[in-house]
């Protein structure tokens, strides 16, 4: 699998926090339900690799992936938890070497032109937009696929449900990252129905 065929498994890319990992099977299933197919496990709290560990078991048809990594004990981390990629808000020059090694596709985030360079510098072509709406939003996004046309991305930062489709419009945007689709008050009360739907409205976004 390629961070291009990541960025494609879904429209939507659930970004989750999951303070309890024995929530992470039944919303696993509540996304797949929903026809999500990928989930991005942050790595902010205790249980995020133990959550993933549950997923990449007990839930192999759900491709569970890494996010907010921020160093290469990081990465190392979630590929050992069976992490199927992983993502980053930012990227070092050392995450960054770390990420084109790592035995799973590796999507560092960038928030300038600069940092758009030197990741394609060091050979990748999909990143993370984060975060996307304080960034500009759409129009930055637009205004980057001139001098960047072989760039592709996943915006990710207070988007919404309502702001998605713009995104999607745009050719060098493969998928948008959502946190409203299994938001943490939910999955802490175990509304599974109501992420399953949420999921399956956003799995028809494209």
């Amino acid at each position: 699998m390629t961070p291009e065929d990541v960025l494609r498994l879904s429209p939507v890319m659930p970004v989750v926090v999951i303070d309890d990992a024995a929530h992470a099977t039944s919303l696993a299933r509540a996304l797949l339900a929903g026809g999500v197919k990928t989930i991005e496990v942050t790595l902010r709290t205790p249980a995020a690799l133990d959550a993933i560990r549950a997923i990449a078991t007990e839930t192999p048809e759900m491709i569970v992936g890494a996010g907010t990594v921020l160093s290469e004990d990081d990465l190392n981390a979630a590929v050992a938890a069976g992490a199927k990629y992983a993502l980053s808000p930012g990227g070092t020059a050392k995450l960054l070497k770390a990420g084109r090694k790592a035995a799973i596709p590796f999507i560092p985030g960038v928030a300038t032109a600069s940092e758009i360079q030197r990741g394609i510098e060091r050979g990748y072509s999909c990143f993370k937009f984060f975060p996307a709406e304080q960034l500009g939003g759409v129009a930055a996004l637009k205004a980057m696929a001139g001098p960047f046309p072989n760039a592709r991305f996943c915006p990710t930062g207070s988007i919404t449900a309502e702001k998605a489709p713009s995104y999607l419009a745009l050719n060098n945007v493969l998928c948008v990252g959502g946190s409203w689709i299994a938001p943490a008050d939910k999955i802490k009360a175990g509304d599974w129905s109501g992420i399953e739907a949420a999921a399956r409205q956003a799995a028809a976004l494209r």
